[in-house]
């Protein structure tokens, strides 16, 4: 049988549409909305939330309203902590969330935050399903719209923490496996998003200066390191003379077919296939220790 969670009626914010899109991502996809202010309804509901001045995670009473309730969170942070300490979500996932998103919607309804201008936010945005509402009925089914965007951006969310989770592990062995050839060029087994776990490992400081890896179009590309996360400067930059060159030209200064591209600023260049990237980069000595075999790209 379907959950069945209140939260108030009439005009609604970020934080009570993010709750019951939690409780529909995490805990009952069909769980069904009663926006009211009576209490005798609110009573009968299994989960209450932004309403009914009670906080209590052992009956499901989420809100932040009453004067006895002097903590930061939200209904929004307050369910989400329910949650994650229920075990219904992963305590990783659910600290990625509140980063993310949670904690703003926190801040911005308890007022410690305020959305920029001219910036449309979560916040924002959902107060525009609000716009040209004159009836409860009509608030209740832009509630359930709302509610649909928001289990949208939840599920973008926990994609993008699956990616990053992924990706820690793929670059991970990349970086140790680029260690035990002595190498500064490292390969990856295809596309991850890289840059965010290769510096939280230390990636300024490690020896790696390249980063090779295949394209989703089957060709191959080489990426010059930054120095630092978030800048545009390389530890080795490609080399000059490639700078700016495709397809013949490029070929005819790298003497190895198959070259494709490479950027003007030097910090990608792509190739037809694996072997030929390669093949540029050992003839043009960017290569230190042992390059990796064949088989790393597997």
């Amino acid at each position: 049988m379907a959950m069945v969670v209140a939260t108030h009626n009439g005009p609604f914010h970020a934080d009570d549409v993010l709750s019951f899109a939690l409780v529909r991502t995490f805990l009952d996809p069909e769980a069904a909305v009663v926006r009211t202010r009576d209490k005798a309804r609110l009573a009968e509901a299994d989960m209450v939330f932004d309403v009914g001045g009670v906080f209590d995670c052992d009956t499901l009473r989420f809100d932040h309203h009453q004067a006895s309730y002097t903590g930061p969170l939200s209904s929004a942070g307050m369910v989400l902590e329910w949650l994650a300490r229920s075990g219904r979500v992963d305590r990783d996932l659910a600290a990625f969330l509140d980063k993310r998103l949670v904690s703003y919607v926190d801040d911005v309804d308890n007022g410690r935050v305020a959305p920029k201008a001219r910036v449309p936010d979560f916040t924002t945005l959902v107060d525009g399903y609000n716009r040209g509402c004159a009836e409860l009925a009509e608030f209740d089914a832009r509630f359930l719209e709302a509610a649909g965007m928001a289990a949208d951006a939840l599920r973008g969310l926990m994609a993008e923490h699956a990616e990053l989770v992924d990706a820690d592990a793929v670059v991970a062995a990349a970086m140790a496996e680029a260690e035990a050839r002595g190498s500064n060029l490292m390969e990856l087994p295809r596309y991850v998003r890289w840059k965010a776990p290769y510096f939280a490992r230390g990636g300024a400081e490690h020896g790696t200066e390249l980063v090779m890896l295949p394209g989703m179009d089957g060709s191959y590309r080489v990426l010059a390191i930054p120095p630092v996360e978030g800048s545009f400067g390389q530890k080795r930059p490609l080399p000059e003379a490639w700078a700016g060159l495709t397809d013949g030209a490029l070929v005819e200064v790298c003497g190895v077919p198959g070259a494709r591209f490479c950027h003007k600023n030097r910090f990608i260049a792509v190739f037809d296939t694996r072997a030929h990237l390669l093949e540029a980069l050992t003839s043009a000595g960017l290569v230190t220790g042992q390059p990796p075999k064949a088989s790393a790209a597997a």
